[in-house]
């Protein structure tokens, strides 16, 4: 990774540092995912097992269908018409966090409707947003600019991402990341 301070596209959006030049702040850890097949959890565990995080499941109040296909059809025309599904449970005091890891797949080139809810429903000015992106092999689409887009006074780090099909090759990936990632404790 370079140093560089890196803007995204998105007008008036919050910088991406990358996260070799940045020093994360001292304080609490949050890793808040969405996950619906399993992937996604499985980094967003790790990375609260190792730096001592507490754990949030960003869950939709209806859930999704359990078919994929329909999963891919409904994430498509929500996505369509900005559409962000109410969350079952909301954070009741975001404030305390000072770094939010906040783990997602990326559905049909973006960032799935029910994270969009997440970042709504959420102040988070002044943190620090380390995305943990899980992909089938078609990469991060515009997933970074809706976060940046939906946490404009947020300091948002250039984070992690992969394509995720094994847990086992999750583990070590995000092991050999968080071994080079600086956080001030």
């Amino acid at each position: 990774m370079t140093s560089l301070l890196l803007s995204l596209t998105a007008a008036g959006a919050a910088p991406v540092t990358s996260a070799a030049a940045a020093q994360l702040p001292a304080g609490k850890i949050l890793v808040a995912y969405f996950s619906r097949s399993g992937n996604t959890r499985v980094v967003a565990g790790q990375v609260s097992r190792a730096l001592q995080g507490d754990l949030f499941e960003i869950e939709p109040k209806r859930p999704c269908p359990a078919d994929y296909f329909e999963t891919v059809k409904q994430a498509k025309e929500e996505t369509d018409r900005g559409y962000e599904p109410p969350l079952k449970a909301k954070l009741a005091d975001i404030a305390q966090y000072r770094t939010v890891f906040l783990a997602f797949p990326i559905w049909g080139m973006t960032a799935p409707p029910a994270v969009r809810s997440f970042l709504a429903a959420h102040d988070l000015s002044g943190k620090t947003i380390i995305p943990l992106i899980t992909h089938g092999g078609y990469g991060l689409g515009d997933s970074l600019d809706v976060v940046a887009t939906h946490a404009r006074q947020a300091n948002l780090v250039r984070g992690f991402s992969m394509q995720a099909p094994q847990e086992r090759q999750t583990i070590e990936r995000v092991t050999d990341w968080l071994d080079d990632l600086k956080i001030a404790r």
